[in-house]
């Protein structure tokens, strides 16, 4: 009874640990982390630039980070320092917290497109990391 109790249990942990990795030794839960990196790119635009989200200052403020290249996209949205994330799944990016300079909306799939302003039309898309 003792035996098939062990084999049971070994059975279990390794399901389990099936559960959690593909077959070739890395977890299919790191290949899914979302990243705080972003790439921003302009409607039209050849050019796309990186945004990081940096860590939360209160309840849906955080730091960010936006390369100084991102000017060539939208003058101006280079000086953002906050991302703003609302309830209804916006996001702001402002110089001081409060006042947005560019307001994107979830888009089809993953990512967001901006609509305020409305020119020029901005697109977010969340980059993906496979695991560290």
């Amino acid at each position: 009874m003792k035996t098939l109790f062990v084999l049971i249990a070994a059975a279990a942990l390794f399901g389990g640990v099936q559960l959690f990795h593909d077959g070739n030794g890395e977890s299919v839960a790191e290949e899914v982390t979302p990243s705080n990196t972003y790439r921003l790119v302009a409607n039209g635009a050849e050019g796309a630039c990186a945004v990081s989200r940096g860590a939360e200052i209160s309840d849906g403020l955080s730091l960010l980070t936006v390369a100084p290249t991102c000017r060539r996209l939208m003058p101006g949205i280079e000086q953002a320092k906050f991302w703003r994330e609302q309830n209804d799944g916006t996001v702001a990016f402002s110089v001081n917290g409060i006042d947005p300079i560019v307001t994107f909306a979830v888009a089809d799939g993953d990512g967001y497109e901006s609509y305020a302003p409305a020119a020029p039309l901005l697109s977010l898309a969340g980059e993906r990391r496979t695991g560290d």
